[in-house]
């Protein structure tokens, strides 16, 4: 394996149909769902780049223009803005895709799998390690501290192999999960010795739960193109990564932070209702709504 150390690129699968989210999902990806003012795709892009990466790669489908039209140029939007002397709002618009950061699009033809989603950005991420966000899962570091996907590429420069974001889930909700099972390594790390995608209960190895943050090794497309499709009938991620386990190894990182399942409409509302909460603008008036709801 080569002796990597930094990571440049993202990778963000944004493919899916939203299904849980219908009808709200009919015709704009979940993916720009907001939470309070900002879509769920740019809180994703948005912890990538304070992990130091500065190009975002989109695997997309059908239906999904509104993504990219997020993070391209508004002339018309920004020339208004400007007309009105709307300072604020026009500098918003405008961070939304800094100077140093590249944006690449490109195409799942068929929805199959989370590992195929991965594949489909081979061209572009070339023989270099990258992370993987999917941003249904808000994540958020520790008050005042790095984000998941900082911490993790941390991690990654210290074991030089693959790392999962995980989490200790409850007993039955381990068949959603990807589930990692290993011995200690450091502080809040395990090293991988068997991973199992959905598993019953009753067959789980353990109840760490991989999360959807990633920071993977180039050689994990090779494993995805020559796997047999798995769980579901889909090509799974899961899979591709077991396979580095025994040849590089594969670390999970209990990370410092919270996560809001967003694909779920609990774990949206969740998300909405403390991000509004602290929300600078909006906070303040928000938790006095909320304290004089009458909850009988």
């Amino acid at each position: 394996m080569k002796n990597f150390t930094n990571v440049n690129k993202a990778v963000f699968p944004v493919a899916g149909l939203g299904t849980r989210f219908l009808p709200a999902t009919k015709a704009q990806p979940k993916e720009m769902l907001p939470i309070v003012d900002k879509p769920l795709i740019q809180y994703a892009v948005e912890e990538a780049y304070e992990a130091g990466i500065r190009h975002m790669i989109f695997v997309t489908g059908r239906n999904k223009r509104a993504i990219e039209d997020h993070f391209d140029t508004a002339y018309e939007l920004e020339n208004e803005l400007e007309a009105s002397g709307k300072e604020e709002l026009l500098a918003t618009v405008r961070s939304l895709t800094p100077d140093d950061m590249d944006c690449s699009y490109v195409r799942q033809p068929r929805s199959l799998g989370l590992g195929h989603a991965v594949l489909c950005a081979r061209s572009i991420v070339g023989d270099e390690p990258f992370a993987v966000l999917l941003a249904d899962d808000l994540m958020c570091g520790p008050h005042g501290g790095p984000g998941v996907l900082a911490q993790m590429v941390e991690v990654f420069r210290q074991v030089r192999g693959s790392v999962l974001a995980v989490q200790e889930v409850p007993l039955e909700h381990v068949k959603r999960y990807g589930i990692v099972a290993g011995e200690p390594a450091g502080d809040r790390l395990v090293k991988v010795e068997r991973m199992v995608e959905k598993p019953a209960p009753e067959n789980a190895p353990s109840r760490l739960g991989v999360a959807g943050r990633y920071v993977l090794t180039p050689s994990v497309f090779e494993a995805i193109r020559q796997q047999p499709r798995g769980s579901g009938g889909e090509i799974q991620l899961t899979d591709g990564i077991a396979q580095l386990i025994g040849p590089e190894g594969v670390y999970a990182y209990r990370y410092e932070g919270k996560r809001f399942d967003c694909g779920s409409k609990q774990g949206f509302l969740e998300a909405s209702v403390e991000f509004g909460m602290r929300h600078a603008e909006v906070g303040a008036g928000f938790r006095d709504y909320l304290r004089g709801l009458d909850f009988s």
